[in-house]
């Protein structure tokens, strides 16, 4: 999903990526404290999908299955889109759309802030990064992601190698970041190194 043309050159467009169990929304959320407006695809996606969503029913009309008692079993959707290349390109062509509509509706409403921040998985598996000024990593040790993405209801050995099979290596993402944030500590350590990256960009300390 790639942006529209820039209206807001002066605000500062961050990244927020990194592989599945790394600690992105907690990250996220110390941004946000700190006054920085967050955008979370991944939450934007469940709104969506979810009870009374957006994308119900063009989501139920292609995979019909996945509907039970009006509901969409997300679940269920992952399962079959996770084994199959083809069907997730097309939930993708379902779903990316809207979820540029909410982006760009994200940056008119916060185009007065000195930055903006994307949470986005992904960004690199979809050669999104060009689309951003800097771009930051959260990362840990392989024990602790493992070990976070297992504590997720629903989360499976299977479901985990699935996803792990679709995100670039935790080094290569490191190597490509203009900031590393490490979770694998405490979170004053965390909290630490948000603290400092605010710091450089020179952004307000804070609302």
């Amino acid at each position: 999903m790639r942006f529209g043309p820039r209206a807001d050159r002066f605000v500062i467009r961050i990244a927020l990526t990194g592989s599945i169990g790394m600690g992105k929304t907690t990250v996220a959320r110390m941004f946000e404290r700190a006054g920085v407006p967050v955008f979370d695809a991944d939450a934007v996606v469940r709104q969506l999908q979810g009870p009374g969503g957006a994308l119900v029913e063009a989501i139920g009309a292609r995979f019909p299955d996945t509907i039970r008692g009006g509901l969409l079993d997300r679940d269920k959707l992952a399962s079959l889109v996770l084994e199959d290349p083809q069907l997730l390109a097309e939930l993708e062509r379902i779903v990316h759309p809207a979820v540029r509509a909410a982006r760009e509706a994200f940056i008119d409403r916060n185009r007065n802030a000195p930055a903006l921040l994307f949470e986005i998985p992904l960004l690199f598996e979809t050669r999104g990064e060009e689309d951003f000024d800097k771009i930051i990593v959260v990362s840990a040790g392989a024990d602790v992601q493992r070990r976070r993405a297992l504590e997720r209801p629903g989360m499976t050995e299977e479901k985990l190698a699935a996803i792990l099979a679709r995100q670039m290596a935790d080094e290569d993402k490191r190597r490509r970041a203009d900031f590393v944030v490490d979770t694998g500590t405490d979170i004053t350590t965390t909290e630490r190194q948000v603290g400092d990256i605010i710091a450089c960009l020179g952004l307000p300390a804070g609302r």
